[in-house]
């Protein structure tokens, strides 16, 4: 019997599990995990092996998925063994400058994803927007516009009906479009299945650091276009990555420093969520070793001799893997087996540490993440040289780093960081290298009903330090964070430090430690709270450059689609409005303010139309006003929830909780139509004051960071078409909490993911 949750059940049932023709599951979760080892295992046979030594190969890869001490990606878990056959998650595919060469990438592209691949792509061979076209004595439209192209292809195509569509777009910081680029999605409707990052030069970096110019280069000729100020646009990157998220950054000098087949080209891109480098027409595929079971028994540290061992038949497993591979092209089937990269990377790494007793947030961790990703890669290669033996180097051994480092590897790559999404749900274990999301949550069972999950450490130490009490749970459930519950002890608070608690510094080093030993790159999130200032992005930025890093991605929190996930209700102490007690001990609150400012808007509810005025002050927002126009409705409602939310916001409530609270009411007149040219989904009264809130908190946030008055109802007004156009807020299918990661979402009540 498998060892697996009923969330991982459900999700195996929901996104993995083979169907029939008429969509009924006609396989049970222990028969896929038998199909897939099967269908690894038998590749052993191309390679000479006796059917005994394969029957036992197949049993070693069975109790290493079911003991979830590895998964392999998504698509070999859909694929192996079915008629589809592909397994790789990563695709580059070249974007040549030729009208012919774009739509045949168009196509290519269309193809992976409808075999359950993500592509990424370099847009800088591309030339410039109003560049003349020889051939035709035209005017070149630039890579924007094709990239608009790319981005309606994949909206069409839902990848082999399980997966979506996901794509990388990456643009050199010295191309003449790059200013274009890098506002490319202040319009939040546009590229909604792109993750965007500017290709960083080590020219350009020198240029910041000294404040001067560098010069943007025509992609054809080479030849000097112009200049720009480097400080300014990596200035503008910044900004423009505080407000959404995007764009990211990749330092591809560095990335082909480190690319041990520079005799091979030129690495121009990575896959969608920024972790593998691959040259033009490469895949790669990948799997993650499950650190939260790597842990010794006596809890007292790591079980290196089973580490070691998981490793060695991994790495066996992703090579395998390579063979099995039905692949969408014949040119990528032809370049993968020229260098054979695979990219074992791990997961559960925060589950680890609590199994330690380290914070996420300490040198600790840090030392732990070197030592575990070093042992990992030198095992890695150690096992890549064994198949050398018996199968031979990777064709395109011969010119590559490792002959002249003496180095006769299978693989010309084998470490990756993933960020495991789905497969750390199935595995039971926090996502990659990330913190814990939080310390107990709800999860929506298959037959609807929600529970909370406690994590099982906490769990464990609640219950043996006698702290544990349902409503104690249920209050952890709700913040989040335990960092502000009283009652749990502090060594308990220091191991138990959540997405929220930790700062961006030890999130960049944690990236940075694990690259150290890693061939490929890392995927991670960097988050930071609502109220962080732009400045501190650019810290971040600056700190990934200078500790190795490949590549950076940020998240300031409520970014992207208004407020995505609110885990609890309390945030930031900034945010908090300021009250004060009565002589009793119970709280009043502050009186209203002679000056204040805000917004009033106009939202179509089920009864008429209802205009909402939303005001603050220095201290927060401090009051709401309603109105219904001609249309009727019950006034006296919207009038009594407005000045209990009022009075709520005076009194110290975090307007987030009472968002949370508010938004996503239904009423029973419930309607959706156009107003202002834009699709407002209000869902109810109560639901309006909740968006309209959020509404102002970006407004009071963008002013904290000195952006102009003038501009600012703009900037909000973009940003809510998005949100009112992704629907992001929640889970679409489940109606669960959505956390980012690595330029995805990804709900951890049904393994509902989405990139771009």
């Amino acid at each position: 019997m498998l060892d697996l949750t009923e969330n991982a059940l459900a999700i195996l049932e929901r996104r993995y599990l083979n169907r029939d023709e008429k969509g009924e599951i006609i396989e049970s979760t222990e028969e896929l995990f038998d199909r897939v080892a099967k269908s690894i295992a038998e590749i052993d046979l191309v390679y000479g092996a006796k059917e005994e030594e394969v029957a036992a190969l197949h049993d070693r890869f069975y109790h290493l998925m079911t003991s979830l001490d590895f998964l392999p990606n998504s698509p070999t878990l859909m694929n192996a063994g079915l008629p589809l056959g592909q397994l790789s998650a990563c695709f580059v595919l070249p974007v040549p400058d030729t009208m012919e060469g774009i739509f045949e990438a168009v196509k290519n592209t269309a193809l992976i994803h409808k075999s359950g691949g993500g592509t990424g792509f370099s847009f800088s061979r591309l030339r410039p927007k109003g560049s003349v076209v020889r051939s035709t004595g035209g005017v070149a439209s630039g890579p924007i516009s094709f990239m608009k192209v790319f981005n309606t292809a994949t909206e069409a195509v839902k990848q082999g009906g399980k997966r979506r569509g996901a794509n990388m777009g990456i643009l050199r910081v010295d191309h003449p479009d790059i200013l274009e680029f890098i506002k490319c999605k202040e319009d939040k409707s546009e590229l909604t299945n792109f993750n965007l990052s500017v290709g960083i030069t080590e020219e350009f970096m020198a240029a910041v650091r000294k404040k001067e110019t560098y010069p943007l280069r025509d992609p054809i000729g080479k030849k000097v276009m112009g200049v720009l100020d480097a400080a300014q646009v990596f200035k503008l990157i910044v900004e423009k990555a505080w407000e959404s998220g995007e764009p990211g950054i990749v330092f591809l000098d560095r990335i082909n420093g480190d690319n041990p087949l520079q005799h091979m080209g030129e690495i121009e891109s990575t896959n969608p969520c920024g972790e593998q480098p691959l040259l033009p027409n490469e895949s790669c595929n990948l799997g993650s070793i499950n650190l939260a079971r790597m842990g010794k028994d006596d809890g007292r540290g790591i079980d290196y001799e089973k580490l070691k061992e998981k490793v060695h038949l991994a790495v066996h497993f992703l090579d395998n893997v390579i063979d099995a591979n039905t692949y969408p092209l014949p040119e990528i089937e032809a370049r993968s087996k020229e260098t054979r990269k695979i990219g074992l990377g791990v997961m559960g790494f925060a589950d680890l540490l609590t199994l330690l007793g380290i914070s996420y947030d300490s040198e600790e961790a840090v030392t732990v993440a070197e030592q575990i990703m070093k042992f990992i890669n030198s095992e890695a290669k150690k096992a890549s040289m064994n198949l050398a033996q018996d199968r031979g180097t990777f064709p395109q051994y011969h010119g590559s780093r490792w002959e002249k480092e003496n180095m006769p590897l299978r693989n010309a790559t084998t470490t990756t960081i993933a960020p495991t999404g789905t497969i750390s749900m199935i595995a039971g274990c926090s996502s990659g290298i990330e913190p814990l999301f939080a310390v107990a949550y709800t999860k929506v069972c298959m037959d609807e009903d929600k529970l909370m999950e406690v994590h099982p450490v906490f769990k464990r130490l609640a219950l043996e330090k006698g702290f544990y009490t349902p409503e104690l749970m249920e209050k952890v459930k709700k913040l989040g964070s335990v960092s502000m519950i009283k009652g749990i002890p502090d060594e308990v608070k220091r191991i138990f430090v959540t997405t929220q608690d930790i700062s961006p510094y030890w999130h960049v080093r944690l990236q940075a430690a694990f690259q150290k030993y890693t061939d490929n790159a890392v995927s991670k999130t960097i988050n930071f709270p609502r109220n962080a200032h732009v400045k501190e992005i650019e810290e971040a930025y600056f700190l990934a450059y200078e500790l190795g890093c490949k590549g950076l991605t940020v998240y300031r929190d409520g970014s992207r689609e208004g407020q995505v996930l609110n885990v609890g209700e309390v945030t930031d102490p900034d945010q908090i409005n300021v009250s004060s007690t009565s002589g009793d001990g119970k709280i009043a609150p502050r009186p209203r303010p002679e000056i204040t400012q805000g917004i009033t808007e106009k939202a179509i509810a089920g009864c008429g139309n209802l205009y909402i005025t939303v005001n603050y002050d220095t201290n927060g927002i401090c009051e709401v006003f309603t109105n219904l126009g001609k249309g009727g409705g019950c006034p006296s409602q919207t009038e009594a929830t407005s000045r209990l939310v009022s009075l709520a916001l005076r009194s110290g409530i975090s307007p987030d909780a009472v968002i949370e609270q508010m938004k996503g009411i239904r009423c029973p007149s419930t309607l959706s139509r156009k107003s202002k040219g834009t699709n407002i989904r209000v869902l109810s009264c109560p639901d309006a004051i909740a968006r309209s809130l959020e509404k102002v908190l970006d407004v009071a946030v963008m002013e904290s960071n000195g952006h102009d008055l003038n501009d600012m109802a703009n900037e909000v007004e973009n940003l809510y078409k998005q949100q009112e156009k992704k629907k992001d807020i929640t889970c679409p299918e489940c109606g669960g909490d959505l956390e980012h990661e690595g330029g995805c979402v990804l709900c951890r009540s049904c393994g509902y993911s989405k990139c771009g």
